[in-house]
Order: C-alpha cells, then structure tokens, then sequence
C-alpha cells in the first residue's frame, strides 16, 4: 500500500500515486495519492508534467483497457469547480470511459484542478492507443487523443466552428488535438510592438510611436522600460504607445507583474530600430501608343535612392489593382497590359528594410479606356456658401479640367469647390488623354445654390420678472417657412407660426435659446440668444373653465413655476376618476372617454415636488361651465 508523506492533501487507498525525491534520491520529499479508493487504478496515465512552480500535472484515460489491465475508469474522480466537464461520459462500461486532467499544488498542499474532458456516446471512450503529448514548463498542455471512435458525434471544441469538429463517417476513430493552458505557472508576459497598426514591426524613421503589447495579458500590472533613457512607465494596461526621437537600436523590457502568482513577475525583452534613411517611394505613369486601343503602360519608378544605400532587385513590389499577382522588382521601369478598361488604383511599396520606412506604399489611380468619357456625379443644389464635392466617374483622361461655372477652375482629380453666392452655375470637365483615340471629352452639369434665410428674435421681458413667462418673437427673415426652437433646457418646439411663443423656464438660470429658420429649399440658419429666468416655486389651478368657449379657458391646466414632478387628477360627483396627467403642459377638455361631461362641479387632488425639494399636497373643486 502506498504512503502519504509529508503531504497535507491525498485520498486515501488511491491507485495513482504520486512522489518527489531528494537531490541524491535518499528519500521522499513528499508522497501522496490520488483516487476513488479502487482495487484497480482509475485511468492509465499518459502525461507528467512539473511546472516551473512545482506544480504537477498528469493526465490519462479511464474505461476498458485490455483485461490483462483492468481500470476503475474516471467516474468518482475529484473535479474541482472551475473544471471544463464535471461529470464524465459513463461509456458502455458504465465505469467512466473519458479523459482526466489533474493538477496538484507545490508540496501536495492541494487539488489545483480536476477535470473530465471528451466526447459523449462513443462505443470505444476517448483514450491514448499511440498518441502524443506535450506538456511545457508553463503549464500549457498539447494532448492527442483517441476519440469519436465508432460514431460521428460532436467533439467538445472551442470556438465551436474549428476546421475539423467530428471525424468523417468512414473512419474508425479520429485523432484530437488538445491545447489547455492553466495558468499555474506564475506570470507569464511576451512584448510584441506595432507600428502604424502593423503586428511584430520594430523599425521605422524618426520621429517614431510605437505600440507595444503583451501578447498573453494575463497580468493585472505592468511594467516598462523603452531603452532610450527614459523613466520606467506603470500601467494597468497590457498595451502602452512610445514616441523616439534619437535614432538608434533600443532594447525594450516588458515586465508582467502579478503578485498573486509563484513568480510574480515575468520578463520579455524586444529590440526596436529607429532610422533617418527614409526613402520615399513615387512613380509615373505613361500609356504605351500607338495603337490607341491597346491598354499597356509604362510605370517608372522615380524613387530617389539615399547615398550609399543602393536599391536591390526586390526593393518593390507593384500591385496594378487588377488581380494580377503582385511584381517584386527593383527601381527600373515595369511594363503591364490591362484587359479590360476601367479605374485601377496602382500601388508601389517600398519593401527593403535597408530604410527605416519600409514597408511604405504609395498609391495613384488610372482611368484606362479606348476612348475618354468625361464624367461626374455632385448634388444638384446646395445652400450658401456651398462646398461643392465632385466625383470624378470620367472613364479613361490622364488631365482634367474644371470649371465651375464662377469664376473658378481646378486641376484636381476630384476637387472641391466654395460657392460663396447664390445662383445658378453651370460646371464644365473636360477630360483629356492623348493616348486615346477620342484624346478629349467634356460634360457639363448646372448646380442650383440657394441662399439662406436670416434667423433673428428678441425674449422678453429681459432682465427677467419673478414667475413670469417669457415670450420670444420670431423675427426672421421672410423667406423663412419653418422653425425650430430649442430653448437651453431640455425644451424644444417644430412649428410653421410666426406668433410669438410663451416659454416657462422651470428653474432660474440663464439658457442658450437658439433658433433656426428654414427656407423651401431647406436651406437654413440658426441664431442663439441667452435668455435669462428667475422663479420661486409656486402652483396653483382655477377653479373653474368654460370646455366649448374656444380661447385659453377652454382647458384647465395646472398652473406654476418651479414644478419638478406632479400628479393632477380630476374626480366626477360620485368619485369617478376622468382624467389624470404628471405634466402641467396638459389641461383636461372637459371631456370623458370621448364625450364633454356636464355642467357640474368636479373634485381634484394635486400632488407636487418643487424643485427645491418641498413637497405638497392641494385639493379643490373645478366648476365645469356650459
């Protein structure tokens, strides 16, 4: 029977045991066990691992092995909580016929982890007849297993749509791949830099920012060190940016710091380039002609080299935006025919790491085509003063000319143009390209620019009374048709009237009021305003309104300033409830389920929260009028 030493966690009479000896392997260091207490063990190990803490991993199979070896199989197994599958496929034994994953603290101090991991329903339980595994001092495991013999089920995978999830009907068994990182090993870190978004680059041209990441993050803090003589830089973040302004070759140290951990803290080091020799890449274009229909062109690389810094014959690489496979060439001039005629964006990439801005990619569009068609697209009107945007659609043209119709005129692919009046402007492009058989084209479009209304009021009274509503008159230009007022305090009113609107302020303060006309072509104009309000809570509400008189007492509204929240509601004789509303905007009409009540003499019941906190109740009659 095997002994517990020195070993604060085991199970008693378990069949997998476990030991570490002394240096000179005169003793135990400590032994222990693990299992259900069986005749027979539980699983045939397949893996041992000691991680760089002294944690020790195994794991192995349970289920039928051949009866010259019998096995308890996995079920009755310790699975602690965090564990991937906690109850195992049964298995036509019934004993358990699954994988087992154990771990057990430095020293056998405790159960780490324990699980069971596979497939459900196999005839044949997922097992090692032959496979591999591969377990580092991390303690990451890479297992292969024996599974999905005798079916197609599902293998437990993640993500769930990996490249293989079930074995093909046709065989037997498939081999699984396992990899399962616990991350006992203390903190782990891996600094990658980034420059411009590109992953793993660390060179480039003064000045230079790069990113630099820890690619396991798992630590909660970090700690940094860029080389250039800079203070050491803590964060929270595993990602931190970095600007060098010396040249140079900098070592940067990344330290993952996580105190919870055996070894807390975890070192990873890269080393970064930092260069003057920049080499800016530019090229040209020439279609090749006569004939005029024929699509092939000359590219000449006009990259100016750096003195004693010569271009290799795979310093470039040419993408000619058609599909066709890139070219790696070097600084002479390349030669491509195009299909089809079209528009092609044509990029040139430096990609020599001689100079500090490589990998850098120019790009310049084409218009190829037989004949040049002179084509634009821009909306057809626009509101004073207009920025124009042009939309170059020509097919075919190496030059283009614009004119805009005011005066203007523009070189530019796809230009913008400021129309500073209105008016009607007719916009001319003509389209040139002598390698073409037509050489020239032009189109005309007219653009309609609409001037804008002026928006203009006055609030009153200004400076403010106590409780008193204030009334703003719209003073905006005639050809105004609509209006939007937005009064600073959460309030805002659409409306086509021109009257003057009456506007309580629920609090004391000074608004930014702003309005903003529109005209029939909805051009507009906005105008703000500070209006200024004092109020000193107070509500109130009549007692008495006429339903059919159509003016301002046809309504009965709660009336006051100040008021933060309320709840109104209104009672017939026999304490029938026909209206009720929390917002003092809203007045009863006399009406009830559709239809005007009569004459009589209505209960009310007011509750309201100032705001300033005070709460009160009020209570009164309404005399209905007829």
């Amino acid at each position: 029977t095997w002994q517990a030493l020195n070993a604060a966690w085991s199970q008693p009479n378990g069949k997998q045991f476990i030991g570490k000896l002394q240096p000179d392997l005169s003793a135990y260091v400590y032994s222990t066990m693990f299992g259900k207490g069986s005749a027979v063990p539980d699983i045939s190990p397949v893996a041992f691992l000691v991680d760089r803490c002294e944690n020790v991993y195994i794991s192995g199979w349970g289920g039928r092995v051949s009866g010259n070896f019998p096995s308890a199989g996995v079920i009755g197994l310790p699975v602690t909580s965090d564990a991937l599958k906690s109850t195992p496929d049964p298995g036509a034994s019934g004993i358990g016929e699954d994988f087992y994953f154990f771990v057990l603290k430095k020293d056998a101090v405790s159960q780490l982890y324990g699980s069971f991991f596979g497939q459900n329903g196999a005839q044949l339980g997922d097992h090692v007849d032959g496979g591999t595994s591969r377990f580092d001092r991390d303690g990451v495991i890479y297992q292969a297993i024996c599974a999905s013999c005798g079916n197609t089920n599902r293998f437990p995978t993640d993500p769930p749509d990996v490249w293989a999830y079930s074995k093909p009907a046709s065989a037997n068994c498939n081999l699984a791949m396992v990899k399962i990182a616990f991350n006992f090993a203390g903190a782990r870190g891996d600094v990658r830099p980034s420059i411009n978004g590109v992953p793993r680059d660390s060179t480039g041209c003064v000045p230079l920012t790069i990113d630099f990441t820890d690619t396991i993050q798992e630590a909660p803090r970090y700690e940094w060190n860029f080389g250039d003589g800079t203070p050491n830089v803590f964060t929270d973040s595993s990602t931190v940016t970095h600007t060098y302004f010396n040249i140079g070759s900098y070592r940067v140290m990344m330290v993952a710091i996580d105190s919870t951990k055996c070894f807390p803290r975890d070192t990873s080091y890269v080393t970064v380039t930092v260069g003057n020799n920049r080499a800016t890449p530019a090229f040209t274009t020439t279609k090749l002609s006569p004939p005029c229909d024929t699509f092939r062109y000359r590219f000449d690389n006009t990259t100016i080299p750096l003195a004693g810094i010569p271009f290799r014959p795979q310093s470039f690489i040419w993408d000619f935006g058609d599909g066709t496979p890139p070219l790696t060439t070097g600084p002479a001039p390349v030669f491509h025919t195009y299909k089809n005629q079209g528009t092609y964006v044509v990029k040139l990439t430096l990609n020599d790491t001689a100079f500090c801005n490589s990998p850098e990619t120019i790009v310049d569009t084409i218009f190829v085509a037989a004949n040049v068609k002179a084509l634009f697209k821009t909306p057809a009107t626009g509101c004073a003063p207009y920025d124009a945007v042009f939309n170059n659609e020509s097919i075919g043209g190496a030059q283009f000319f614009w004119d805009f119709g005011d005066g203007g005129t523009s070189t530019s692919v796809s230009p913008t143009h400021l129309y500073t009046n209105p008016g009607t402007y007719i916009v001319r492009l003509t389209a040139i390209d002598s390698n073409t058989c037509n050489i020239i084209d032009s189109t005309s479009f007219t653009i309609l620019i609409n001037g804008i209304p002026t928006a203009a009021f006055t609030a009153s009274p200004q400076p403010p009374q106590v409780n008193t509503p204030i009334s703003f008159t719209n003073l905006s230009s005639s050809d105004a048709i609509r209006f939007k007022w937005v009064f600073g305090d959460s309030d805002s009113l659409l409306t086509t009237s021109r009257s003057v609107i009456q506007h309580d302020f629920n609090l004391t303060g000074t608004y930014n009021t702003c309005l903003t006309a529109y005209n029939t072509a909805g051009c507009e104009a906005t105008v703000c305003t500070p209006v200024s309000n004092v109020v000193e809570p107070a509500v109130d509400v009549p007692n008495a309104f006429t339903p059919q008189s159509g003016d301002v007492n046809s309504k009965i509204f709660v009336r006051g300033f100040g008021i933060a929240k309320m709840k109104f509601t209104i009672y017939a004789r026999w304490g029938e409830k026909v209206f009720e509303t929390a917002d003092k905007r809203i007045g009863w009409d006399g009406r009830f389920k559709g239809k005007l009540l009569p004459m009589d003499v209505y209960a009310y019941t007011l509750d309201v929260e100032m705001v300033d906190g005070k709460k009160l109740r009020k209570t009164g009659d309404i005399t209905l009028i007829r």
